[in-house]
């Protein structure tokens, strides 16, 4: 696991390499289309009507122009035989790389739902922009390759982003269960996590592996250290907090418009 650091820092991630020239080409992905649904409809973005992506796959591509920048929204669609949204991390990394390969981006946003620790600040409708991302389900008890297992990563440095938005930071831990079993929970409380998805940790490592710039961007529909049950919380916030969520990302690509990353 990397260092503890400052979670106000927003992720200390930067380097000589970051390019200096105005940010062109955004992708958002995001997990499911009621999530989806109103920043393609913010952006005025239209469905791709022949795919980039191979055949047959459920993935879904909007795309158009907003102010100087090329707006890309990839969806990983329905599940072709049981008709919701193909939510996790098998799907969430294939689409990354396809994504990366197909459409390549200067900036990912993976922006999405989340459940919030009350214990770490975490309330109904905060958004979060991720300083750091852990796996917390990849359990391999073996020297290094636990590590491996944990994956934590740094996510983009956007300091001047989390102060302008006045954005909520926290760390993000990633698995591919809704629910949270006693040895999850531990690695959660390892990785020092205030938010918890199902998509973030696979998506900074395709990021990571082919070098493009990713933000995590994590409203909280469900408190996991609450009394309600995490599916019925789920459900209850989860058009309220999809609103919450898209008016953050819309704030976000308005800050980002005319900067380079190094700006960010």
């Amino acid at each position: 696991m990397a260092p503890p650091h400052d979670d106000k820092a927003a992720a200390e991630v930067n380097d000589d390499s970051t390019p200096k020239r105005p940010i062109s080409n955004v992708l958002f992905i995001i997990a499911m289309q009621t999530e989806a649904s109103p920043l393609v409809n913010k952006f005025q973005l239209v469905e791709e009507p022949e795919s980039v992506f191979p055949k047959g796959v459920p993935w879904v591509r909007y795309y158009g122009k907003y102010k100087d920048l090329n707006i890309n929204i990839v969806c990983p669609g329905k599940d072709k035989i049981l008709g919701v949204d193909s939510v996790g991390t098998v799907s969430a990394s294939l689409l990354t790389y396809a994504s990366i390969q197909a459409l390549q981006p200067d900036l990912i946003i993976n922006a999405g739902t989340a459940g919030g620790f009350k214990a770490k600040g975490a309330s109904i409708g905060d958004v979060f922009l991720a300083s750091d991302i852990a796996f917390h389900d990849r359990r391999i008890p073996i020297p290094v390759f636990d590590l491996y297992g944990v994956g934590s990563r740094q996510a983009f440095s956007t300091p001047n982003l989390a102060k302008e938005l006045n954005l909520k930071v926290g760390k993000l831990s990633t698995g591919d269960s809704l629910d949270m079993c006693p040895q999850d929970e531990a690695a959660i409380v390892a990785n020092d996590a205030t938010v918890k998805d199902m998509e973030g940790a696979a998506i900074a490592y395709v990021a990571h592996l082919l070098e493009v710039p990713a933000i995590f961007l994590k409203a909280v529909t469900d408190i996991i250290d609450g009394d309600k049950p995490t599916a019925e919380e789920f459900l209850q916030n989860l058009a309220a907090v999809t609103a919450a969520l898209d008016l953050a990302a819309a704030q976000v690509v308005d800050f980002i418009n005319g900067k380079s990353c190094s700006e960010l």
